[in-house]
């Protein structure tokens, strides 16, 4: 099965999901949001990222904010960083492929490349404000990418890696079979909620004391539903005991 253009869902939406689903469907179905500083801390950095255009050091021809869309998992976005590491560079042939890469990765958005003989291994990094955490959130969005890159440029695509602006390093994720399930997953459970139009309800947890949402979502409050007939069983009580 593939989507159509009005069935493309955001790719950052893997990661709402897979953290918490009422936060996804608050966001995505209710279209709320709200700003804390953790997220404004990685909004800034993504936008320093994606200032920058192309680069090409080390034989590595460097993309910032690359479009991207995979019409089989229905999902587009845009990745901060996509590395294109040359393979045997030979004089002439290699300042051919780096022009039809640069020809390839301006074309418009959403549009689906057709086979070339560039020999260049693309490497999807994205860019995260804090460090790693526990879960397959990161790696999932990732990996997401990585098959969109796949799907739009007829190649496969072994790793990518993960940049935490906490402590500046990278972690290398390899794109494994579990991991590309997982990934396509989470997609497929992304449509099937969005197509619902139902929002969870919350289940509190100590991360969600640090979500932007905290305030939107009332998960203490909503967690706890009170019984209307115990309420006002307890209401009439307490006027019977009234003087």
């Amino acid at each position: 099965m593939n989507y159509t253009e009005d069935d493309l869902l955001p790719i950052s939406a893997l990661q709402h999901l897979l953290f918490c689903q009422r936060q996804c469907a608050l966001i995505h179905i209710e279209r709320l949001w709200s700003e804390n500083r953790l997220t404004a801390e990685g909004r800034i950095m993504h936008e320093r990222v994606h200032e920058a255009h192309h680069e090409t050091r080390d034989q590595v021809r460097v993309e910032y904010a690359v479009p991207l869309r995979s019409l089989r998992l229905g999902l587009t976005g845009i990745a901060d960083v996509v590395e294109f590491h040359l393979d045997n560079p030979s004089g002439d042939d290699r300042s051919s492929q780096e022009a039809a890469l640069a020809a390839l990765i301006r074309k418009r958005k959403g549009a689906i490349a057709k086979p070339s003989s560039h020999r260049r291994r693309p490497r999807p990094v994205e860019y995260k404000r804090g460090s790693a955490k526990p879960g397959h959130c990161d790696k999932v969005q990732l990996c997401a990418q990585a098959l969109c890159l796949e799907e739009m440029l007829n190649t496969e695509i072994p790793d990518g890696d993960l940049y935490y602006g906490k402590n500046r390093r990278r972690l290398n994720v390899e794109f494994d079979s579990e991991l590309r399930q997982v990934t396509t997953d989470a997609a497929e459970k992304l449509h099937l909620l969005v197509a619902s139009g139902q929002t969870p309800r919350p289940v509190y947890a100590s991360r969600c004391d640090s979500c932007s949402l905290v305030n939107l979502c009332l998960p203490k409050t909503l967690d706890q539903p009170r019984s209307v007939r115990r309420y006002l069983e307890k209401a009439i009580l307490q006027d019977e005991e009234t003087p």
